[in-house]
């Protein structure tokens, strides 16, 4: 308990330091020492967010959790912000805190101060947003991108920024290369990044699209793709037989067609036995189905 009076203390003394000297924005102004690097609670409405952020999307039920927690235990982790003119600061990192403890009526948050340009913000808020866990594929490799767009990185020194193996970021970025569909899949989970890098060799959308349909089709794993994708690119890919529709079926098909008014769909097995699916396209459509079979 006295470890936290002596921060809540600590925060005020930082507070009159701002209303004292709110102009200090660089490593050499008056007093800056003093602030940077520091923790004070922060007004939550003297603060701004990061428009250099790259996450947009931020799930609605896990903030109220997380805003949960906060009126329990209170923000265990401060937020980081920059200063900005006068008594002004913008979020580095912690928008989820931000934004939920705002949605508990909370006035302030623990902060913690630093000094940054533009660029670094970007470079900080891209950075700090790759080391979550929670990441689509696509999400990382767009980051990547933009480090090395607007930060003027190249692939080598970006590894080293990140933590990562330049081979791991080589293989976030070309996943780029691929179709905006098969990007979107990725996002929204329908196929894993290992679906992903098996495609990227694949020339042309027409062919990517068609291997990604066969993979939502017919629940394909990575190594299933990777087969599929090789096949294709040698050239041996096996196509699937034509199936053979025995004379008694195929006399009477064209009846039970009219009869059902849809096209109806036969399959068999090597040992002869078979099954008709009907087809329906409404409530409606179903019962007037049901009573052509009592």
């Amino acid at each position: 308990m006295a470890k936290a009076t002596r921060k809540q203390a600590l925060g005020r003394g930082l507070s009159a330091l701002l209303k004292d000297t709110p102009n200090i924005n660089a490593a050499t102004d008056k007093n800056a020492a003093k602030l940077v690097g520091s923790i004070i609670d922060l007004e939550l409405d003297a603060i701004e967010v990061n428009p250099f952020q790259p996450r947009t999307y931020f799930d609605a039920e896990a903030l109220k959790e997380l805003a949960n927690s906060i009126k329990e235990l209170g923000v265990i982790q401060p937020i980081t912000v920059r200063k900005l003119e006068g008594n002004k600061f913008q979020l580095v990192s912690g928008e989820r805190r931000f934004r939920a403890s705002k949605l508990i009526g909370n006035k302030t948050v623990p902060a913690y101060i630093r000094l940054a340009n533009d660029q670094e913000m970007l470079e900080m808020a891209l950075v700090e947003n790759i080391q979550r866990k929670n990441l689509d594929p696509i999400e990382v490799a767009l980051s990547y991108q933009r480090l090395i767009d607007e930060i003027q990185l190249t692939q080598e020194n970006l590894s080293i920024r990140v933590g990562k193996k330049r081979s791991t970021v080589t293989n976030y970025l070309r996943l780029l290369k691929l179709d905006p569909i098969l990007q979107t899949g990725m996002r929204d989970g329908f196929i894993s990044m290992g679906h992903g890098r098996a495609m990227i060799n694949i020339e042309g959308s027409e062919d990517q699209l068609a291997i990604y349909e066969k993979i939502l089709r017919e629940k394909l794993s990575v190594r299933q793709t990777e087969d599929l994708v090789k096949n294709l690119k040698s050239g041996t890919l096996v196509k699937p037989k034509k199936k053979i529709v025995p004379a008694f079926v195929k006399n009477s098909l064209k009846d039970i067609n009219d009869y059902f008014g849809h096209k109806v769909d036969v399959t068999l097995s090597a040992t002869g036995k078979g099954k008709i699916s009907i087809p329906f396209h409404s409530e409606e459509d179903f019962n007037r189905i049901k009573n052509l079979l009592k």
